[in-house]
């Protein structure tokens, strides 16, 4: 509670900028008054509480939580021989569970969702959008903790991803490109960041050999790709057997 004033003013001078620069160009380029003005200030003020709250939380409870597990996982009751990648099985399959639920929850991931539902005309399924970036999603991540633990570089991750990933965009209807693309930044939001950069710092802290700045950080670029590459292949495979259906 001592904290909470300091926290309250950090946040306002991260929040105001936005409001000073949206309020100008109104006021002083457009020369429009600000319709709704109040709703539009009780906004920003709730937006300013919710921010520090969130950042709170985060430190006192996502970030030690991602840590606690991770340490856990990795503990000599659970691993017999922390030479061997396959013994971390429990991290991978944790990991992958981890980046599952979080995508789920993910509020920016569900508006992306609904509006891309009612662009389609309903052809794109809301559920349906949620899960197949859900499942790119752990599968990144657990792709990723596997990456940690065998101590490989992540570049060669992240360009044969994006490789394969120009490949698929060169194969696949141009109208779902950018949805697709734009699938992997919204999976790296507010719910997903705090808890997998939760999971590399502390499963990169608890392994012997691992360097936190060097190995810890890495897997929110997981989450950004595997998502591109889960939708594409989706939407890839519909098309094939939708293509080779009997007219």
């Amino acid at each position: 509670m001592m904290s909470l004033p300091h926290h309250f003013l950090e946040t306002f001078w991260a929040v105001a900028p936005i409001a000073a620069i949206l309020f100008i160009f109104q006021l002083g380029i457009l020369k429009q008054k600000i319709p709704h003005l109040k709703r539009i200030i009780t906004g920003f003020v709730l937006v300013w509480i919710g921010l520090t709250f969130l950042i709170i939380g985060l430190e006192k409870a996502l970030f030690p939580l991602g840590k606690i597990m991770a340490i856990q996982l990795t503990s000599n009751d659970l691993v017999s021989d922390p030479l061997n990648w396959y013994d971390y099985y429990w991290v991978y399959i944790f990991a992958g569970c981890i980046g599952f639920a979080t995508t789920i929850a993910e509020p920016s991931l569900l508006a992306v969702a609904i509006k891309a539902n009612q662009v389609s005309g309903g052809f794109i399924k809301i559920k349906a959008l949620r899960v197949i970036v859900a499942i790119g999603v752990a599968i990144g991540i657990a792709l990723g903790s596997f990456r940690i633990v065998a101590g490989l570089p992540l570049h060669y991750f992240i360009i044969g991803g994006y490789i394969l990933v120009l490949i698929q965009t060169y194969f696949s209807p141009k109208n779902i490109i950018a949805l697709a693309y734009d699938t992997g930044g919204v999976t790296t939001s507010i719910v997903t960041v705090p808890i997998i950069a939760a999971l590399g710092l502390g499963l990169s802290g608890a392994i012997d050999g691992r360097n936190p700045l060097t190995d810890g950080f890495g897997l929110i670029a997981f989450a950004s790709l595997f998502p591109i590459m889960s939708v594409l292949a989706y939407v890839q495979i519909i098309h094939f057997f939708n293509h080779d259906k009997p007219n």
